[in-house]
């Protein structure tokens, strides 16, 4: 599995923890979410922030390069692609 993948058994595991609770889906990515802000901004030096709307902006205005960045990471034959 690659480190994505991985991250996505976890969501998976996540949002079978929270069983049939109310938004369990957006409960785990918040989970999620919190973790990594929290590494990002532990790890990401300085301009930790601006990686992480980099990111952001990238979901928001180009969803379509998003997917495709998301999609390349997914599988460990494909080349990795930066935003």
């Amino acid at each position: 599995m690659t480190p994505l993948e991985k991250v996505e058994a976890l969501y998976d595991e996540l949002v079978a923890h929270y069983e049939s609770g109310e938004d369990r889906e957006i409960r785990a990515a918040a989970k999620l979410l919190l973790v990594s802000l929290d590494k990002f901004r532990k790890h990401g030096g300085a301009n930790w922030m601006a990686l992480v709307d980099e990111y952001i902006t990238l979901a928001k205005e180009h969803p379509e390069k998003f997917a495709k960045i998301l999609r390349g990471r997914r599988t460990s034959d494909e080349p990795s692609l930066i935003a």
